[in-house]
């Protein structure tokens, strides 16, 4: 609790300490003269609403922010509804990591697998707005997340010139980080580009964890101590270009992508008791993975033609992903007592290949005052290729070799209705989706085989504003899941006490959710409050059980799950200079699989409290705590313990229009060390778990941000293009 304390403290005193408004008023004197030497030297400042809430999401306004003048978009995420950033700065949106980032409305894989990184170099001065989309129309549909992060760009294009910033950080967990963001405009061209690198060092990147299981059956129990490191480089890069052909005609096209190539090692000490305490058996695992790569790019094309009755328009989008993995993992066992498999380690190589094509068509009709119609098509040709050879050193066992093809074919029709009226305003959307799924063995392994899905998934919203302050909405929202090459690879990885493989037969998943958000805003106060229940009736999950004393681990489509949630947002400005924000997510979840005898049910609360206070000097102090009360769950068979993290930070600018900014960070300076527990309290081995991780703990981080130019414009775009977000578990354009 030493934390919350010390939140609540700097919250006090930065109260005490702020600039209060004077209360009084004054009747304008009849002699201008006079009035105008009153008015000598005082500043009148009106600040525009900077939240805002639309039919099927919530809009942060980053222009009416005066911090977006020296910070960055990762800053301005900090106070964005529905949004939390932590110290190590991972995103969560509406509490959880499953959401994608569009940037100007369309999907961008690179940033949703590396916002922190991407968003760290991008000036905020070059952010018009941020959305958190919360219940996408048929048109836009957000397959299989929670949720949409859209970063609108600004879009003042009759500027030439060349702006940019740069980026640099350093922390005494020796990891480096360098960015650079640049654009630019020539005539009727406009290109933007960003590229990165940082450097994950050993330090880290060091994980150390205890396990320990009991096997119900038999009474005996493992337990496990282990050690290990990631170490290497990381680079990302986004270029966007548009080219206005004419007034009616915009072609613009990007290519982003990242690739890592890190070198993984590690070590566990295994020791197998009987249940009375007794010593069964006993090893050391060293495991080496040297030159684990990552890549993963994809490139997009747009042209987009208006007519000439306003707002009509049609989009034709094409994009290209791809995804490739490799690894060649050495595992030796060592430090032997009553060892009793077959071998004494194994090498297993792994090469993953993800190739998508997606075409889109779009076209948006305004009918009449109050009525639009948006229509389109959507055709996806996803191919995964999956290959895995396991060879055991000094065993009988022959080598296994697993070649897996999955091609799947999803061809969908969209239409969404737009209408206002008054104080009222609804959505209404239908998506068609036909899925064709086949999997192929090259090597005549298993048999092929296919599937054939239909799936119609409606979207509807409507809000009723009731007063200029005051919102409330009613929200039915569908999606649609499918499994990726993770969950669906048949092919057997073994390890002692363990193994696990696939389900080349599982199938796409349906969730449905019903909301009632309501919003309240005002100059100094904005609250939202929304209940919501989701629910999912063959949810993807685990199937974990023993085999005598051995770990099997599978998937399928076996989890019902209920949610009951309350998500509140609250943005207080009691002073002009203080800042307060709290991010809450109280949820009630339902666990149940008839196929696993299994039920998990469990409440608790994940919350974000966030406090700025502007000081002289241009100086800037946040303090911010992040955690979950009670005990967590995303599966029926575990739970996560309550924890708490916790930091601050010191901000000041300098040189004219405050272009360069330094910034200090202490992260959880009170704990050396942050623990992440949890328990397997049920199914047929229980047992519990600690890891610590460094980042999560105490260290002391410098970043130095430096903006130049005066251009403050954005690669034009279209306003339609094309986003696939329905994978789950596996490679793909965001894994």
């Amino acid at each position: 609790m030493r934390q919350l304390f010390i939140l609540l403290f700097v919250i006090v005193f930065s109260m005490g300490h702020a600039q209060t408004p004077s209360d009084t008023t004054s009747t304008a004197p009849a002699d201008t003269t006079a009035w105008d030497n009153l008015l000598d030297g005082v500043t009148v400042t009106a600040q525009r609403q900077l939240i805002k809430q639309e039919v099927d999401r919530t809009t942060y306004d980053v222009q009416a922010d005066n911090d977006s003048k020296t910070q960055t978009a990762m800053d301005m995420l900090r106070k964005v509804p529905m949004v939390t950033v932590d110290g190590e700065e991972n995103i969560l949106v509406r509490g959880n990591t499953n959401f994608k980032i569009y940037k100007n409305g369309h999907l961008d894989p690179s940033l949703t697998k590396n916002a922190k990184d991407v968003l760290k170099a991008i000036p905020a001065s070059s952010i018009k707005r941020i959305e958190v989309i919360t219940d996408p129309g048929a048109c836009e549909d957000a397959e299989g997340v929670n949720a949409i992060l859209n970063i609108v760009m600004m879009d003042n294009n009759r500027m030439e010139g060349i702006s940019g910033s740069l980026y640099g950080s350093y922390d005494n967990l020796k990891m480096p980080s360098l960015s650079a963001y640049l654009a630019a405009q020539m005539g009727k061209a406009i290109v933007s580009a960003n590229y990165g690198w940082h450097y994950m060092s050993k330090k880290i990147t060091t994980n150390n964890g205890y396990i320990e299981r009991t096997f119900l059956e038999s009474g005996n129990s493992e337990v496990v101590h282990n050690h290990g490191v990631n170490p290497g480089p990381m680079h990302y890069a986004d270029i966007n270009a548009s080219f206005d052909i004419d007034t009616l005609n915009l072609l613009s096209a990007s290519l982003s992508g990242y690739y890592y190539k890190i070198n993984v090692q590690g070590s566990a000490d295994v020791t197998k008791l009987d249940p009375m305490g007794n010593h069964i058996y006993s090893y050391t695992e060293s495991y080496y993975m040297p030159s684990y790569s990552h890549h993963s790019w994809n490139g997009r094309l747009d042209y987009e033609h208006r007519t000439h009755r306003k707002d009509e328009k049609i989009t034709f989008s094409y994009m290209l992903a791809l995804t490739r993995q490799h690894s060649n993992q050495e595992t030796t066992y060592s430090n032997l007592v009553d060892f009793p498999y077959p071998y004494d380690g194994f090498l297993q190589k792994s090469r993953e290949r993800f190739t998508e094509h997606t075409l889109q068509l779009d076209y948006v009709r305004p009918l009449w005052e109050g009525h639009k119609l948006e229509v389109g098509a959507k055709y996806i040709d996803r191919r995964n290729n999956s290959l895995s050879e396991q060879l055991f050193y000094e065993s009988s066992l022959a080598p296994t070799c697993d070649d897996f093809n999955h091609t799947m074919r999803i061809a969908a029709l969209y239409a969404d209705y737009m209408w206002t009226r008054g104080n009222w305003s609804a959505r209404a959307g239908l998506r068609y989706e036909y899925s064709y799924m086949k999997g192929h063995y090259p090597n005549g392994k298993s048999p092929d085989f296919d599937k054939h899905l239909s799936d119609w998934v409606p979207q509807a919203s409507i809000k009723y504003q009731i007063n200029d302050q005051q919102s409330i909405r009613l929200v039915y929202t569908t999606s649609i899941n499918r499994p990726g090459i993770t969950y669906l690879n048949p092919a057997v990885r073994i390890y002692p006490g363990g193994e696990q493989f696939g389900n080349a037969m599982l199938g796409s998943v349906r969730t449905h959710s019903i909301g009632l958000p309501y919003m309240y805003t005002s100059s100094k106060l904005t609250i939202q409050l929304w209940p919501q229940y989701r629910f999912v009736s063959n949810a993807l999950g685990s199937i974990i059980y023993a085999r005598g004393d051995t770990r099997v681990q599978t998937y399928g489509n076996v989890i019902r799950q209920h949610r009951w949630q309350l998500e509140s947002y609250i943005q207080w400005k009691p002073f002009d200079n203080t800042t307060f924000v709290a991010n809450l997510n109280l949820s009630h979840c339902n666990y149940k699989s008839d196929v696993l005898g299994l039920e998990l049910r469990q409440t608790s609360m994940y919350y974000y409290l966030y406090v700025a206070q502007k000081l002289p000097w241009k100086l800037q102090v946040t303090a911010y705590t992040f955690g979950n009360i009670g005990r967590s769950s995303d599966n029926i068979y575990s739970v996560v313990e309550p924890w708490n993290r916790y930091a601050f930070t010191l901000q000041r600018s300098f040189l004219s229009d405050d272009r360069l900014t330094v910034r200090l960070t202490a992260n959880s300076p009170f704990h050396k060390n942050q623990h992440y527990k949890t328990r397997t309290t049920q199914g047929d081995i229980v047992g519990w778990g600690d890891s610590c991780l460094p980042s999560n703990g105490r260290f002391f981080r410098i970043t130095i941000t430096y903006r130049f130019g005066k251009l403050k414009n954005k690669v034009k775009t279209t306003d339609v293009t094309i986003e696939n977000n329905d994978l789950e578990g596996g490679i793909s354009r965001g894994k």
